[in-house]
């Protein structure tokens, strides 16, 4: 049983008559009785929620920033019309508009009830449940129920780099040759031939060709397709940290879904693994226009495990997946404490085998805290962000030292940096 506000209320107003005719407790019980009787009236006469059936419809995905409509669906299996008060309950990150709404459902019917829910966070947002508060024809009381009714939302990433995407494959283009001749490198295949033209590099002239034609003739060279791209996401706790309001995982995220466009678009074949000390995702096998649907999927419930990360098990996965020469790019944190006791002794099992690119997201605020100079505390401030500033760099050496192409930028600069180096290894034939 539920009551209203409106017994209150009429509580209040009693107080008069007994004040003024009957200022005794026998006037108290007289009003606090009749008050009961109305009261319990309303409940018997309230429509019975416990067999209301519900059903939900709408979309199942939405990606992070938009906005989805679920509709409830209550259906009134009773005799009686049902009129009340309905809570939908989702949790806080659901970003619920309302999620209390009056119903009125005749009895054999159904109607509708629509939510709107803008995600704040990605992942999978399940309802909670329904409870339902029919009220009497009086409005002073009624009959509330609770019902599990399943509805679960997955909030995909959001791929705000997307916008990266046309300037990066206008690139692609004239590395393809489409726009521009190409310089031959260890990763390209033979194009065409066509004539010299001043500029072109004379170690491409084709002196076979020239001796019979009346031209001096080149080769042109095209990166080779059908390379393997393997994105390895590092899900252990250095991910969960925040860089201002995005977590590393988030932005690592977005530039791998960039970079796996990217290279799917330049003929590539991209898996992705996501790995702490255990596998977390994995996606092999899709074809290009299967593989952007497939990774946003597959990322959509990724969460940063608060462990540290197997650096042995994850590069005896990768050797396990990529048996032949292959890029694999490693979003991980570049912080020197973990890089040093894990990644950096097994690297050369990767490096022997494969091209790897580590990226790593940088703290702004780090470098904003190093130019502070305002007072002690700031100075002091300053002299730690130094030396993390420091060892960042000496880690990034070591990786360069053993080969390895190294990536370091803030959040919103990490997607197009880690696009624009895997051009540059394209171009430079080294894929």
């Amino acid at each position: 049983m539920a009551i209203t506000g409106k017994v209150g209320l009429l509580a209040l107003v009693g107080v008069v008559p007994v004040a003024m005719g009957l200022p005794s407790w026998t006037g108290v019980l007289v009003v606090l009785g009749a008050l009961a009787a109305a009261v319990a009236v309303d409940v018997l006469l309230a429509a019975p929620v416990r067999g209301l059936t519900f059903a939900r419809s709408g979309p199942a995905v939405v990606r992070l920033g938009e906005t989805a409509e679920v509709t409830l669906w209550v259906t009134n299996p009773g005799r009686r019309p049902l009129r009340g008060v309905l809570r939908d309950a989702w949790p806080p990150s659901a970003g619920l508009e309302r999620d209390r709404f009056r119903i009125t459902v005749p009895p054999g019917e159904r109607r509708p009830v629509v939510v709107r829910l803008r995600p704040v966070r990605r992942g999978d947002r399940t309802a909670h449940r329904v409870t339902v508060r029919a009220l009497g024809p009086l409005g002073l009381a009624g009959r509330q129920g609770s019902h599990r009714v399943p509805g679960t939302l997955r909030v995909l990433p959001p791929f705000s780099s997307r916008k990266h995407l046309p300037s990066r494959l206008t690139r692609l283009q004239q590395l393809d040759g489409r726009q521009a001749a190409l310089v031959r490198g260890e990763g390209t295949e033979f194009d065409s031939l066509r004539e010299y033209v001043i500029g072109d590099d004379v170690r491409s002239i084709d002196w076979r060709a020239t001796a019979r034609a009346a031209d001096v003739m080149v080769r042109t060279w095209r990166p080779e397709r059908d390379r393997r791209v393997l994105v390895v996401l590092d899900t252990g706790r250095t991910a969960a940290a925040r860089v201002g309001d995005v977590p590393r995982l988030d932005a690592a995220l977005d530039a791998a879904l960039l970079l796996a466009v990217l290279a799917s678009r330049a003929g590539d074949r991209v898996d992705f693994l996501a790995y702490d000390r255990r596998v977390r995702a994995d996606v092999r096998g899709l074809a290009a226009g299967e593989l952007l649907p497939g990774l946003v999927t597959a990322m959509a419930p990724l969460e940063a495990s608060l462990v540290e990360t197997d650096a042995r098990g994850m590069v005896a996965e990768v050797l396990r997946r990529a048996r032949r020469r292959s890029l694999v790019v490693l979003l991980t944190g570049l912080d020197a404490a973990p890089l040093e006791e894990g990644l950096l002794p097994v690297l050369p099992s990767v490096v022997a085998r494969h091209q790897l690119v580590v990226a790593g997201v940088a703290d702004p605020g780090v470098t904003a805290m190093a130019r502070a100079r305002g007072d002690a505390e700031a100075v002091y401030d300053a002299a730690a962000a130094e030396r993390t500033l420091a060892e960042r760099r000496r880690v990034t050496s070591l990786l360069a030292q053993r080969g390895v192409t190294v990536v370091d930028a803030v959040p919103d600069r990490l997607a197009p940096a880690l696009a624009d180096s895997y051009l540059a290894l394209k171009a430079a034939g080294r894929l």
